[in-house]
């Protein structure tokens, strides 16, 4: 994985920080930074002991009660004994994710003790249950991203994007390698590798330390179809219509993410998408897949995507509104209807070329066996900003 940005390079360099010094501004988020990678490394480190506390529960629940009960589900403790070696193979999986990450961005160097005996776990910090979550999101999204099991998500939700980076940049009419194409939210990068796959000039671009890890991990270490196996729904416990289903493995990546055509130009750059993109007319395309509403304000993100267009250049977005703040306590969050958004992007300027809100029925990180699934009813539309544009910057 490349830390590579836009243009302008808004790192900053990176330096142990010394005792008693007060912290100056750039040390002080420098020291936030650093906080925040080892505490997702920790709730990573922290997958096997938070996992074996689940399990416990539901042998203890068991436990209490009556025999009779007890003898209706005979393969009850049998069947967790299962789960438990499944999390124990998730784990070792787990470890070559987060090994040697200390280097994992360009312009920063984050050292962590690579320790993973016994007596060190138990003394790893409690995770919270949100990073737990995201951990669990993480090892399914590698079933969306990287599995067979996952192309049918991936046809549905990819491929309408594919075909129409293909109809307006056509591999007869255009030098596709000097076609430039942003993919902010690129989670574990398969978009962003197909679209450099067909031999365009590509960056997927996330934020999320938790995608940044497995992306890593699947782009950069694996160099074999189906070389790991990992167990994806192990911490399903409700929706089953059998045990096998808990415990069904699942083998990544399908494809070797090293093969790409030669000269092919790829890269993930790490950031927030508002703050590293900042020169203007930048990008011939922007593919925008179950991203927009990671916003807190998604009127800045039509703006930015406004900003980095190159005049003529083209906005693709597949995605529902989920609105990822909505709902923390503290955080700022404008929730617009679809509509209200059409509004703001015909007023900054964009034309719509292509627009379907019905039966765009997308599912998200799916069991199939599971008795429920997540299904979104997407937007897809596709935006173009005019050749010839205001000299009115939006954001000014």
């Amino acid at each position: 994985m490349n830390g590579e940005e836009d243009e302008e390079d808004d790192t900053h360099s990176h330096s142990t920080q010394t005792p008693c010094v007060p912290l100056t501004l750039d040390e002080e988020e420098e020291s936030r930074e650093r906080e925040h990678f080892h505490r997702i490394v920790n709730a990573f480190r922290y997958y096997r002991k938070h996992s074996y506390l689940r399990i416990a529960r539901a042998e203890h629940d068991f436990r209490k009660l009556s025999e009779r009960h007890k003898l209706m589900c005979p393969t009850f403790t049998e069947h967790l004994n299962e789960v438990r070696l499944c999390v124990d193979h998730n784990y070792e999986v787990i470890k070559q994710i987060v090994a040697n990450t200390d280097h994992m961005f360009e312009n920063i160097d984050y050292w962590l003790v690579q320790q993973d005996d016994q007596a060190t776990t138990d003394k790893w910090p409690l995770a919270s249950s949100a990073d737990m979550d995201k951990v669990h999101s993480t090892m399914k999204q590698f079933v969306r991203d990287w599995s067979v099991e996952g192309e049918h998500e991936r046809l549905v939700c990819y491929q309408p994007v594919l075909d129409e980076i293909l109809a307006h940049f056509p591999p007869d009419k255009s030098d596709m390698e000097s076609v430039m194409v942003l993919v902010p939210g690129a989670g574990l990068g398969r978009l962003a590798y197909e679209i450099a796959r067909l031999g365009y000039t590509c960056q997927g671009n996330e934020w999320s330390l938790f995608m940044l890890f497995a992306s890593n991990f699947v782009l950069n270490r694996c160099r074999e179809v189906e070389m790991i196996t990992i167990f994806p729904w192990v911490q399903q416990y409700q929706n089953r219509k059998a045990n096998a289903d808990q415990i069904r493995p699942c083998k990544i990546p399908d494809i070797n993410p090293a093969v790409l055509p030669p000269g092919a130009n790829f890269s993930m750059a790490a950031g927030d998408f508002l703050e590293i993109y900042k020169s203007s007319d930048a990008w011939h395309c922007v593919s925008t897949v179950f991203f927009i509403d990671t916003a807190r304000n998604v009127m800045e993100y039509i703006e930015k995507i406004w900003k980095i267009l190159r005049p003529g250049g083209i906005w693709i977005n597949m995605g529902p509104l989920l609105y990822h703040y909505s709902d923390m306590e503290g955080e700022t969050s404008i929730e617009l209807s679809y509509e209200e958004i059409r509004n703001v992007m015909v007023q900054i300027g964009f034309d719509i070329l292509k627009e379907r809100e019905d039966d765009v029925t997308v599912p998200y990180s799916q069991n199939p066996r599971s008795m429920m699934k997540h299904v979104y009813d997407c937007v897809f539309f596709v935006a173009r900003k005019p050749t010839f544009v205001p000299l009115e910057d939006p954001e000014d």
